[in-house]
């Protein structure tokens, strides 16, 4: 099945967010999978203490890790949505290599389908994750700064397309940055105190933001994922 990484070359753009929503919508249509190299999927779905164990232990072990050992990490977060926590070490302490995150690909790639969340994506084991995934996509702000990061990494160029996280008073709109990315504007998700506070009170799970959905569905249908419109909100 399909491996859907999502990253942004700038943190605080969202991407924890837009991770969620594509797992919570895609959920609706059949058991998926939330892994998490980023560690504030457990906050933003409101699971309570963050899991001791998780993918860092896994990649820890190496790319010869067995794949099977990552179902007992899963953690169910809602219907339908398994989480693949970071777990409790630290990443600087792990330092995971690129080949152990092409390994944890493959192993994702085994199943039913899968979101990462990346983060920055600017560990070894998150580009070995990005050379293997079936589908990227890229999250920004409209900020020169971010932009400016993303044209510099080598993994844009291969993006299916681009998650704007639209900010009032911002200058550069959709085709500017279609232009700078050279990818197109897919979705995009207005910055809101509704999705604001869904997200800090952990019900994302029971009362995702309306636009926040729509965002997620514009993307998924984008890269040809195309959940099933059962139980779209009203």
């Amino acid at each position: 099945m399909s491996l859907l990484a999502i990253w942004s070359p700038k943190g605080g753009s969202g991407t924890s967010v837009v991770a969620a929503a594509c797992s919570l919508v895609l959920a609706r249509s059949g058991p998926t999978r939330l892994a998490d190299l980023a560690g504030d999927q457990p906050a933003i779905l409101g699971m309570g203490n963050d899991p001791d164990t998780g993918l860092l232990d896994w990649l820890a072990l190496g790319p010869e890790a067995e794949s099977e050992a990552l179902m007992r990490l899963s953690v169910t977060a809602a219907p339908n949505l398994s989480v693949l926590p970071i777990g409790g070490a630290l990443l600087q302490e792990v330092n995971p290599s690129a080949e152990s995150g092409a390994a944890l690909a493959v192993a994702l790639r085994d199943g039913p389908p899968t979101v990462i969340d990346l983060g920055t994506a600017n560990t070894a084991a998150a580009q070995g994750v990005l050379e293997v995934a079936d589908i990227s996509l890229i999250v920004v702000r409209p900020c020169y700064l971010a932009l400016r990061r993303g044209v510099r990494r080598a993994f844009t160029r291969r993006v299916a397309g681009v998650v704007l996280v639209e900010e009032p008073g911002r200058a550069l709109g959709v085709r500017e940055i279609a232009d700078v990315i050279g990818r197109p504007v897919i979705a995009r998700v207005p910055v809101r105190e509704v999705i604001a506070r869904a997200v800090d009170a952990g019900v994302l799970p029971t009362r995702i933001p309306e636009a926040l959905e729509r965002a997620a569905r514009d993307a998924l249908n984008a890269v040809g994922l195309n959940p099933s419109e059962a139980g779209a909100a009203a």
